[in-house]
């Protein structure tokens, strides 16, 4: 418990300090508790509008996304009992960015900036309701995985199907730069609108990481424990649809953040599954505000997407994590 309490300090002090970090580094550097007095005073600055405008939300939202995508990526792996789960997984990540996609096709984008994460929600809640059907009670997390397969073939292809429809080639180009990832030139309204649906999956996932811990005992050992699969596993897609839903509507697909993180965790905190999702949430956090951190200031003639440095970074961790799956197996 003593081990525990301490990880979880260290996390939060760390969360803290690249919060801070993140709003003072930039093209323009802040001095950030200096401009935060003067919003406090009611005084108007360069410095002020840069923060309010620009710096915070995109802090924040690292924080939310990350955490987001960390906690989900926990759950899955868990719930599935599967080391190289991960939270697109099921089909949500495709379902939000067909979308998206569609908001953009149709011109909504260009008449109602919103409408871009609006359409992102409603095609992961869409791609939801569509997962159930296909996996009919949710009793088995084989019908879901390969559900959830079957809805992210469906999702892409029609995406790519949209891009090649496109007569207008520079929304064909905004459409794949957005699906790189990215948290550059969004505001406190993208924050208010993202953060009621992560709050809400976030909840729904901790509520249920003592069920997780008894799965681990098999599904039927579960059961006789007390634990109603059908329930749970409800619980937890619906949770994972909102975190991930929310998430990618909100900056684009971010990669491998959600696989990588609960790895990292597990050394420290156990391989419990429900131990590690609060330890993964703070991680995922601190991670993706490191990678938004690098991405400004790493010199290049244009930002880097922020879903591109994830991928750089979470591909060969991934291999590396195959390689020693298959030598515990051999």
């Amino acid at each position: 418990m003593k081990n525990r309490g301490l990880i979880y300090v260290l996390l939060l002090a760390a969360l803290a300090a690249g919060f801070l970090f993140s709003l003072g580094v930039g093209a323009l550097p802040l001095p950030v508790m200096r401009t935060f007095g003067e919003i406090f005073h009611g005084r108007s600055s360069e410095f002020s509008v840069v923060l309010l405008e620009i710096r915070l939300p995109r802090a924040l939202l690292a924080v939310m996304v990350g955490a987001s995508l960390g906690l989900a990526g926990a759950c899955m792996q868990g719930f599935l009992r599967n080391p190289l789960a991960e939270p697109g997984l099921l089909g949500v990540n495709g379902g939000a960015v067909l979308g998206a996609v569609l908001c953009f096709y149709t011109g909504l984008y260009a008449r109602f900036p919103l409408a871009l994460p609006l359409g992102g929600l409603a095609g992961s809640l869409l791609s939801v309701a569509v997962l159930f059907l296909l996996a009919g009670s949710l009793n088995g997390t084989l019908a879901l995985i390969l559900a959830g397969v079957a809805l992210n073939a469906l999702a892409y292809a029609l995406t790519a199907l949209f891009l090649n429809l496109s007569s207008n080639p520079y929304a064909a180009l905004e459409i794949v730069f957005w699906q790189m990832g990215s948290l550059a030139d969004r505001s406190l309204k993208h924050v208010a609108l993202a953060a009621p649906f992560m709050i809400a999956g976030w909840a729904l996932l901790v509520w249920d990481r003592r069920s997780l811990n008894a799965l681990t005992l098999g599904e039927e050992t579960a059961q006789s424990l007390g634990v109603s699969l059908g329930r749970t596993s409800l619980r937890l897609v619906l949770g994972t649809a909102l975190c991930v839903g929310a998430s990618v509507s909100i900056c684009g697909s971010i990669g491998f953040l959600g696989l990588v993180v609960p790895h990292l965790c597990r050394p420290f905190t156990g391989h419990e599954p429900g131990r590690v999702l609060v330890p993964s949430a703070l991680a995922g956090a601190m991670l993706l505000l490191l990678a938004d951190i690098a991405v400004r200031v790493i010199p290049s003639g244009t930002e880097l997407k922020l879903g591109v440095v994830t991928s750089l970074v979470g591909v060969p961790f991934f291999l590396a994590l195959i390689f020693k799956t298959r030598r515990e197996l051999s």
